[in-house]
C-alpha cells in the first residue's frame, strides 16, 4: 500500500520515503534518574530567565547611582537577551557537535564569573560588557537544557510533561526576577541581584555529571563559523534600529541599521540552503505549524517582558513601594504561571493545539487591554489582576507551543531546533524592551513638562527617565518638586497607556496567527544527515 507523504513532510524539503520506511518502535519511559536529571537542568533555564528580568526592580537604582542615560539604561537590559539571540543557534549546534552536557557546563561556569563582574561593576560601560559576557556564555546554557530533554525523555506524554515543567520554569523566571530582585535590593545594594547565580551554578557544576547523561548527533555538521557572524550581525543593526527610530534618533540611521540587519538575515538563510550540513535548516519554517510556534514563543515573551519593564518601574517610582513589597504584588501572576504551564498538558490532549494556544493568548491581550483602557497606570491590585490573566496566557501557550517546536525534529537536531525556540525567546525579550520600552520612553520624553529653574545637567537627568526625574525632584524644593513628580508621574503613565493599547493589539494579532499556523499536526522531519539518532553516550 503506498502512503502519501503528509503536507508537512513536503514542505520540509526532506525526503517523505524517511518517514514510510521508519519502523514505528515502541519507546521505553523514562526513569527515576532521568527526572532527577529535569530537576538539575531546571537550575540553569532558572536562573537565566531570572536574568532576563532582574533588572527590572533594579533599574531605578541603577539609574540613580550611574546617572545613566535612558538610552544607556536600555542597552544595559537588552545587551543580555540581544546576545543571547544571536548566539543561541550557534550554540545549539555546538551543542549537538561537542556535547550538549559539556557546554552546559562551560556556559554555567563562565555565567558565574560574569555574574560576578557585573555585581560589582565600577561603571555603567562595565555593567554593559559584563551583561554581553553574560550573554555569551547563557547562549551556551539554554540550548543544551531543552534538547537534553529531548533526548532524554523519548516518550511523547513524558516529554511534554518535562517541556511543561521546562517552560514554566522559564517563565516563572521571568516573574520570579523581580521578587527576588525587591528582597535582595530590599538588604542590599544593586549588585546583589547578579550574585544569586553563584550559588546555584556552583551546585549545578556538582550534580550534572552525576544525573544528566551526555549526548551529541551522531553526525554532526561542520562548524559554520560564517553563519555564526551572519546570525549576529542580523539581530544587533535590527534591534539598533527598532530602539533609534522609537526615541527619535534620525531616520537614515535607523534605514541603515535596519537594510544591514535584512542583509546579513538573507546572507545568512541563503548560506544555510546551500550547505550540505546547515548550523539551522531554515527549510524547517516551511512547516507551518513550526513556524507558528515559533512566532507564538516569540509574542508571548514579548507581552510578558514588556509588561514587567514597566510595572516594575510604576510601582516603585509611581505608587511608592520597595522592591520587595513590589515583587510581593507580582507573587501570584507568577504562581498562576507555573500553574497554567502545568495545567494546560492534560488539556492539550484533549484540544487541538490551535485552540489552546490561541485562547490563551488573548488572555495575554486582555491583560494590556485592561491597562489601556483604564488611562493612567493603576494601582496595585489592578496591575496583580491584570499579571494573573497575563500568566495564564503565557504560561499555557509556552508549553505547547514548545512541544510543537521539539516535535516537529529528530532527536539528533535537538539542539539546533531548541536554539530556535530560545531564540524566540531571546528575540522577544529584546523586542518587548526595545520596541515597548522605547515607546514609552519616547512618549515620556513628549510629555514631560520641566519646571523652571532646572539646571541642564537636572533638565537632561529629568528627561531621560522616571528615575532620574524622581531623583532631581529629590534636589528641588517642594513647590518645585512637586510640579516636577506630578508631571513625570502623568508622562510615565501616558505612555505606559500607548504602549500597552499597542501591546494588546499585538497579542490579539498573535491570537489569530496561532489559530491558523497551528491548526493540524505536522509531521516529525527526518534529518538531512544520514543519522537518525542522538548518538547518545553515557
Amino acid at each position: 500500500m503506498t502512503t502519501t507523504p503528509s503536507p508537512s513532510a513536503r514542505m520540509s524539503g526532506v525526503n517523505p520515503r524517511a518517514i514510510q520506511s521508519s519502523p514505528v518502535l515502541p519507546v521505553p519511559p523514562a526513569g527515576r534518574r532521568a527526572w532527577f536529571a529535569l530537576a538539575v537542568l531546571m537550575l540553569p533555564v532558572l536562573l537565566v530567565s531570572v536574568d532576563n528580568t532582574v533588572l527590572s526592580f533594579a533599574l531605578p537604582e541603577i539609574s540613580r547611582h550611574f546617572f545613566t542615560s535612558g538610552t544607556m539604561l536600555l542597552w544595559i537590559v537588552d545587551s543580555y537577551p540581544l546576545v543571547l539571540a544571536g548566539l543561541l543557534v550557534a550554540m545549539g549546534s555546538f551543542g549537538d557537535r561537542f556535547g550538549r552536557r559539556r557546554m552546559l557546563m562551560i556556559g554555567a561556569a563562565g555565567f558565574a564569573v560574569f555574574s560576578v563582574a557585573a555585581a560589582f561593576a565600577p561603571t555603567a560601560g562595565f555593567l554593559l560588557a559584563s551583561r554581553v559576557g553574560l550573554g555569551v556564555f547563557g547562549a551556551m546554557l539554554m540550548p543544551s537544557t531543552l534538547s537534553l530533554i529531548r533526548n532524554i525523555f523519548t516518550d511523547r506524554h513524558q516529554r511534554r510533561i518535562a517541556i511543561a515543567v521546562w517552560a514554566a520554569g522559564f517563565s516563572a523566571g521571568a516573574a520570579l526576577g523581580p521578587l527576588l530582585g525587591g528582597i535582595l535590593l530590599e538588604h542590599f545594594w544593586w549588585g546583589s541581584v547578579f550574585l544569586l547565580a553563584v550559588p546555584v551554578l556552583v551546585l549545578m557544576l556538582a550534580l550534572t555529571p552525576a544525573v544528566v547523561p551526555e549526548s551529541r548527533d551522531a553526525n554532526p555538521g561542520r562548524v559554520d563559523y560564517a553563519g555564526i557572524v551572519l546570525s549576529v550581525a542580523t539581530m544587533l543593526p535590527v534591534v539598533y534600529a527598532i530602539k533609534n527610530l522609537a526615541k527619535g534618533g534620525p531616520l537614515l540611521v535607523s534605514v541603515t541599521a535596519a537594510f544591514i540587519g535584512i542583509a546579513a538575515g538573507t546572507a545568512f538563510v541563503v548560506r544555510q540552503l546551500r550547505r550540505h550540513d546547515p548550523m539551522l535548516d531554515v527549510r524547517l519554517f516551511r512547516v507551518r505549524a513550526f513556524s507558528g510556534a515559533v512566532l507564538v514563543n516569540l509574542l508571548a515573551i514579548f507581552s510578558l517582558v514588556g509588561f514587567l519593564f514597566f510595572v516594575a518601574q510604576h510601582l516603585q517610582l509611581v505608587l511608592g513601594y520597595t522592591p520587595l513589597d513590589a515583587g510581593l504584588v507580582l507573587l501570584p501572576g507568577l504562581l498562576v504561571t507555573i500553574i497554567a504551564g502545568l495545567a494546560v498538558v492534560p488539556l492539550a490532549r484533549r484540544l487541538p493545539p490551535h485552540v489552546v494556544v490561541s485562547v490563551a493568548l488573548l488572555f495575554s491581550a486582555v491583560a494590556y487591554a485592561m491597562i489601556a483602557l483604564l488611562g493612567e497606570g493603576g494601582s496595585a491590585g489592578f496591575l496583580m489582576i491584570a499579571f494573573v490573566i497575563l500568566g495564564i496566557g503565557v504560561g499555557a501557550s509556552e508549553t505547547v507551543s514548545n512541544d510543537l517546536i521539539l516535535s516537529t525534529v529528530p532527536a539528533a537536531k535537538a539542539g539546533a531546533a531548541s536554539a530556535v525556540s530560545e531564540t524566540a525567546y531571546e528575540v522577544g525579550s529584546v523586542l518587548g524592551t526595545a520596541v515597548l520600552g522605547s515607546i514609552l520612553l519616547a512618549s515620556y520624553q513628549r510629555n514631560l513638562i520641566l519646571p523652571a529653574g532646572l539646571s541642564s545637567v537636572q533638565a537632561e537627568s529629568a528627561t531621560e527617565t522616571l528615575g532620574g526625574a524622581v531623583e532631581v525632584a529629590s534636589q528641588l524644593g517642594p513647590g518645585s518638586a512637586s510640579l516636577l513628580r506630578d508631571s513625570a508621574f502623568h508622562a510615565f503613565d501616558s505612555g505606559v497607556t500607548v504602549t500597552a493599547g499597542i501591546a494588546a493589539l499585538l497579542m490579539v494579532g498573535a491570537s489569530v496567527l496561532a489559530a491558523w499556523s497551528l491548526r493540524g499536526k505536522a509531521a516529525v522531519a527526518p534529518s538531512r544527515t544520514h543519522g537518525t539518532s542522538a548518538g547518545a553516550s553515557r
